[in-house]
């Protein structure tokens, strides 16, 4: 058997490092293919494609120029490529292709994979990817299929399917690009549109870890821990901003009051109470919402999915853990207890760790882009949020960006989608302490 070997993976180069370069080497890539005179209508700069291709292959969905209008044929299925490879990830698609071809993937490429994947072992990640491709394109497969039957009627079949196609890729990948100039405002009503979307984007921001788990053991009581934590969290989440949604809007004229039934709105309530966490697809206009809508969307894009997912966020697992944290220390407990298990403190310094470092790049991000943007700040503040979370909802603030606020979304995007421990630890060095320290004491709160 032949063995793939590449030589980034050395000592010089961590794993974090080296996928840090394979996705920014695919963007650039995909700008350069979506610049050419044939995937565009002619009026999309090199700034335009770069932003776009960065969008995509983070799987974000915010954009500055309208997918469907300004992007041919050929753009579009650049973009989709590109919403795909980016949402699965890199080294999946490469090891799978390395294994069809009978060859071996060594260590160090496990190791790069293991860390796109979101896992702490390099056992069983080879049957972890074939459940990651399987699951995506059987999914997208049967979502396309009901989706003609609302689009071929419209569109024709031609143009249908690859409505279809298109927006399947783009909802299971948690993308939220559309090929529609308002995404999917037309379809606030319907229900085949708006189910399918929403059970394609909660089916892949569940994680694939948690899919492969619900596959293997089909009983609640034999899941392992963090696919309880993490569909009950969802549930919880889902349950509880669909409710707010509806509560916070009912009477907004420009929103939910505005629908012709209190069915539809009670779907368009579902709708925009499910994509934020990472889905970016639409069915009413984010900027007309109360400021208080605004603000539970705010939380929620930071939020996101859960790990080994195409969803974005600082990961429902990661609230929980802080959550149970909180508790211990108001009730004096050194452990945290949960569904029989039990969690220690290096799961709590990761939690810790995660937040702060996202925190940190939110805050820094808006007030860099703040230097020269002039728009509201609720709207700019929502860009960098939806950015982060790589949930691409927006109020209209990125299409006013200049340069050098496109660039730090492309960037807010990029961290967000390697997630910022990747970042630490890319950028962090492991040092032995030579000196060890007697303890002190901080008084805190």
């Amino acid at each position: 058997m032949a063995r793939f070997r590449f030589s980034m993976t050395s000592k010089r180069f961590s794993p974090p490092a080296v996928l840090a370069a394979i996705y920014a080497i695919f963007i650039f890539l995909g700008a350069v293919a979506l610049r050419l005179p044939w995937s565009n209508s002619g009026n999309v700069t090199f700034s335009d494609a770069f932003f776009t291709a960065a969008s995509a292959v983070t799987v974000t969905g915010l954009v500055v120029v309208d997918t469907g209008s300004d992007f041919t044929l050929i753009g579009q299925v650049i973009i989709a490529f590109l919403v795909q490879i980016g949402g699965l990830g890199l080294m999946t698609f490469a090891a799978l292709l390395l294994t069809m071809l009978g060859l071996t993937i060594g260590m160090p490429q496990r190791l790069v994979l293991r860390d796109e994947l979101g896992q702490t072992s390099v056992s069983e990640l080879m049957a972890l990817v074939r459940i990651v491709v399987i699951v995506a394109l059987a999914a997208e497969a049967v979502a396309t299929v009901i989706l003609m039957t609302v689009f071929v009627p419209e569109f024709g079949w031609a143009q249908g399917f690859w409505q279809a196609l298109f927006h399947a890729i783009s909802a299971f990948n948690n993308a939220g690009f559309s090929l529609f100039a308002d995404s999917l405002m037309g379809y606030v009503a319907n229900p085949t549109v708006n189910i399918t979307i929403t059970v394609l984007f909660i089916l892949s921001g569940l994680g694939f870890v948690v899919l492969a788990d619900m596959n293997r053991q089909r009983r609640w009581s034999k899941l392992n821990l963090h696919s309880k934590l993490m569909l009950t969290g969802t549930l919880f989440l889902i349950l509880f901003s669909w409710l707010m949604f509806a509560i916070l809007e009912w009477s907004n004229p420009a929103t939910l009051a505005g629908l012709e039934s209190d069915g539809a709105r009670l779907l368009a309530s579902w709708f925009q109470a499910v994509t934020p966490r990472t889905a970016g697809f639409n069915t009413l206009d984010y900027a007309v919402m109360e400021d208080s809508t605004t603000v539970m969307t705010l939380a929620l894009m930071l939020i996101g999915g859960g790990p080994s997912s195409t969803a974005g966020g600082i990961k429902v697992t990661t609230l929980i853990v802080l959550a149970l944290a909180t508790l211990a220390f108001f009730r004096k407990q050194e452990r945290l207890h949960i569904f029989g298990r039990s969690l220690g403190i290096s799961e709590i310094m990761k939690v810790l760790s995660l937040t702060s470092i996202s925190i940190f790049l939110v805050f820094v991000g808006l007030f860099l882009i703040s230097l020269t943007y002039r728009g509201d700040f609720l709207d700019l503040l929502f860009e960098v949020c939806s950015a982060f979370g790589t949930v691409g909802l927006s109020r209209g603030a990125t299409g006013e960006l200049d340069e050098f606020g496109r660039v730090l979304i492309a960037l807010i995007m990029f961290v967000g989608r390697l997630g910022p421990l990747t970042l630490a630890f890319f950028l962090a060095s492991q040092v032995r302490p030579k000196v060890g320290y007697p303890e002190g004491k901080v008084f805190l709160g």
